[in-house]
């Protein structure tokens, strides 16, 4: 068990949102979790992630989390370094030898010097993701994580997925399309804080 979600419910007043949702992400996995707007997505994230408390069911997980979110939460005046040095003294490391092989990965090693405010929406997605990875967790939260992506970068940000699933890390992507699902090892559809049956991707054949 690297993440497991038990009977998650939870409504705002007399609003149902969640209504009894289960399902596990293990150990080396990619678990994808699809649905419209409206469906429950959000509150399930801000529950994962420990923002918001359910009013019932249980989270349980091993080892450490990140958590990307959709909307990226970055200081305009600083540069790239400085957000890199901000997380690195908050995370505890060392060094920021990982931080500079996933921005490697997700090119855009240049940008270093620039400040957030003159970075176009996908740098500071990039920015954003190497944020959330930069600690090496182990299960990753991500909120439409490729929001802003051009194709390029779409397609490193599924290479950088491959190679944390293949150190053992798991990622549980929310979304609301579904059409990355040969990439996942599960994916699950979220209607109406319903559940359905998790569907065996191609990647996990």
């Amino acid at each position: 068990m690297t993440l497991s979600v038990t009977g998650l419910h939870h409504a705002y007043g007399r609003r149902q949102v969640l209504r009894g949702v289960s399902f596990q992400v293990p150990e080396g996995a990619l678990v994808g979790v699809v649905g419209e707007n409206g469906a429950g997505k959000t509150t399930l994230l801000r529950i994962l992630c420990g923002e918001l408390t359910p009013t019932g069911g249980a989270v349980a997980h091993d080892g450490r989390l990140g958590y990307c979110p959709q909307q990226a939460v970055l200081n305009e005046a600083f540069t790239v370094a400085q957000h890199l040095r901000y997380f690195q003294v908050a995370y505890g490391l060392p060094d920021l030898r990982y931080a500079h092989e996933l921005m490697e990965i997700l090119n855009f090693t240049d940008y270093l010097p620039e400040r957030v405010g003159h970075l176009s929406g996908g740098t500071r997605q990039k920015l954003n993701l190497t944020l959330a990875v930069m600690h090496d967790p182990d299960v990753l939260l991500l909120d439409e994580p490729y929001q802003g992506f051009d194709w390029e970068t779409y397609l490193r940000f599924w290479d950088l997925a491959a190679q944390l699933r293949s150190r053992g890390r798991s990622a549980l992507v929310i979304s609301h399309l579904a059409h990355d699902a040969d990439r996942l090892d599960h994916l699950h559809h979220l209607r109406a804080g319903v559940l359905r049956q998790p569907a065996a991707a191609a990647a996990g054949d």
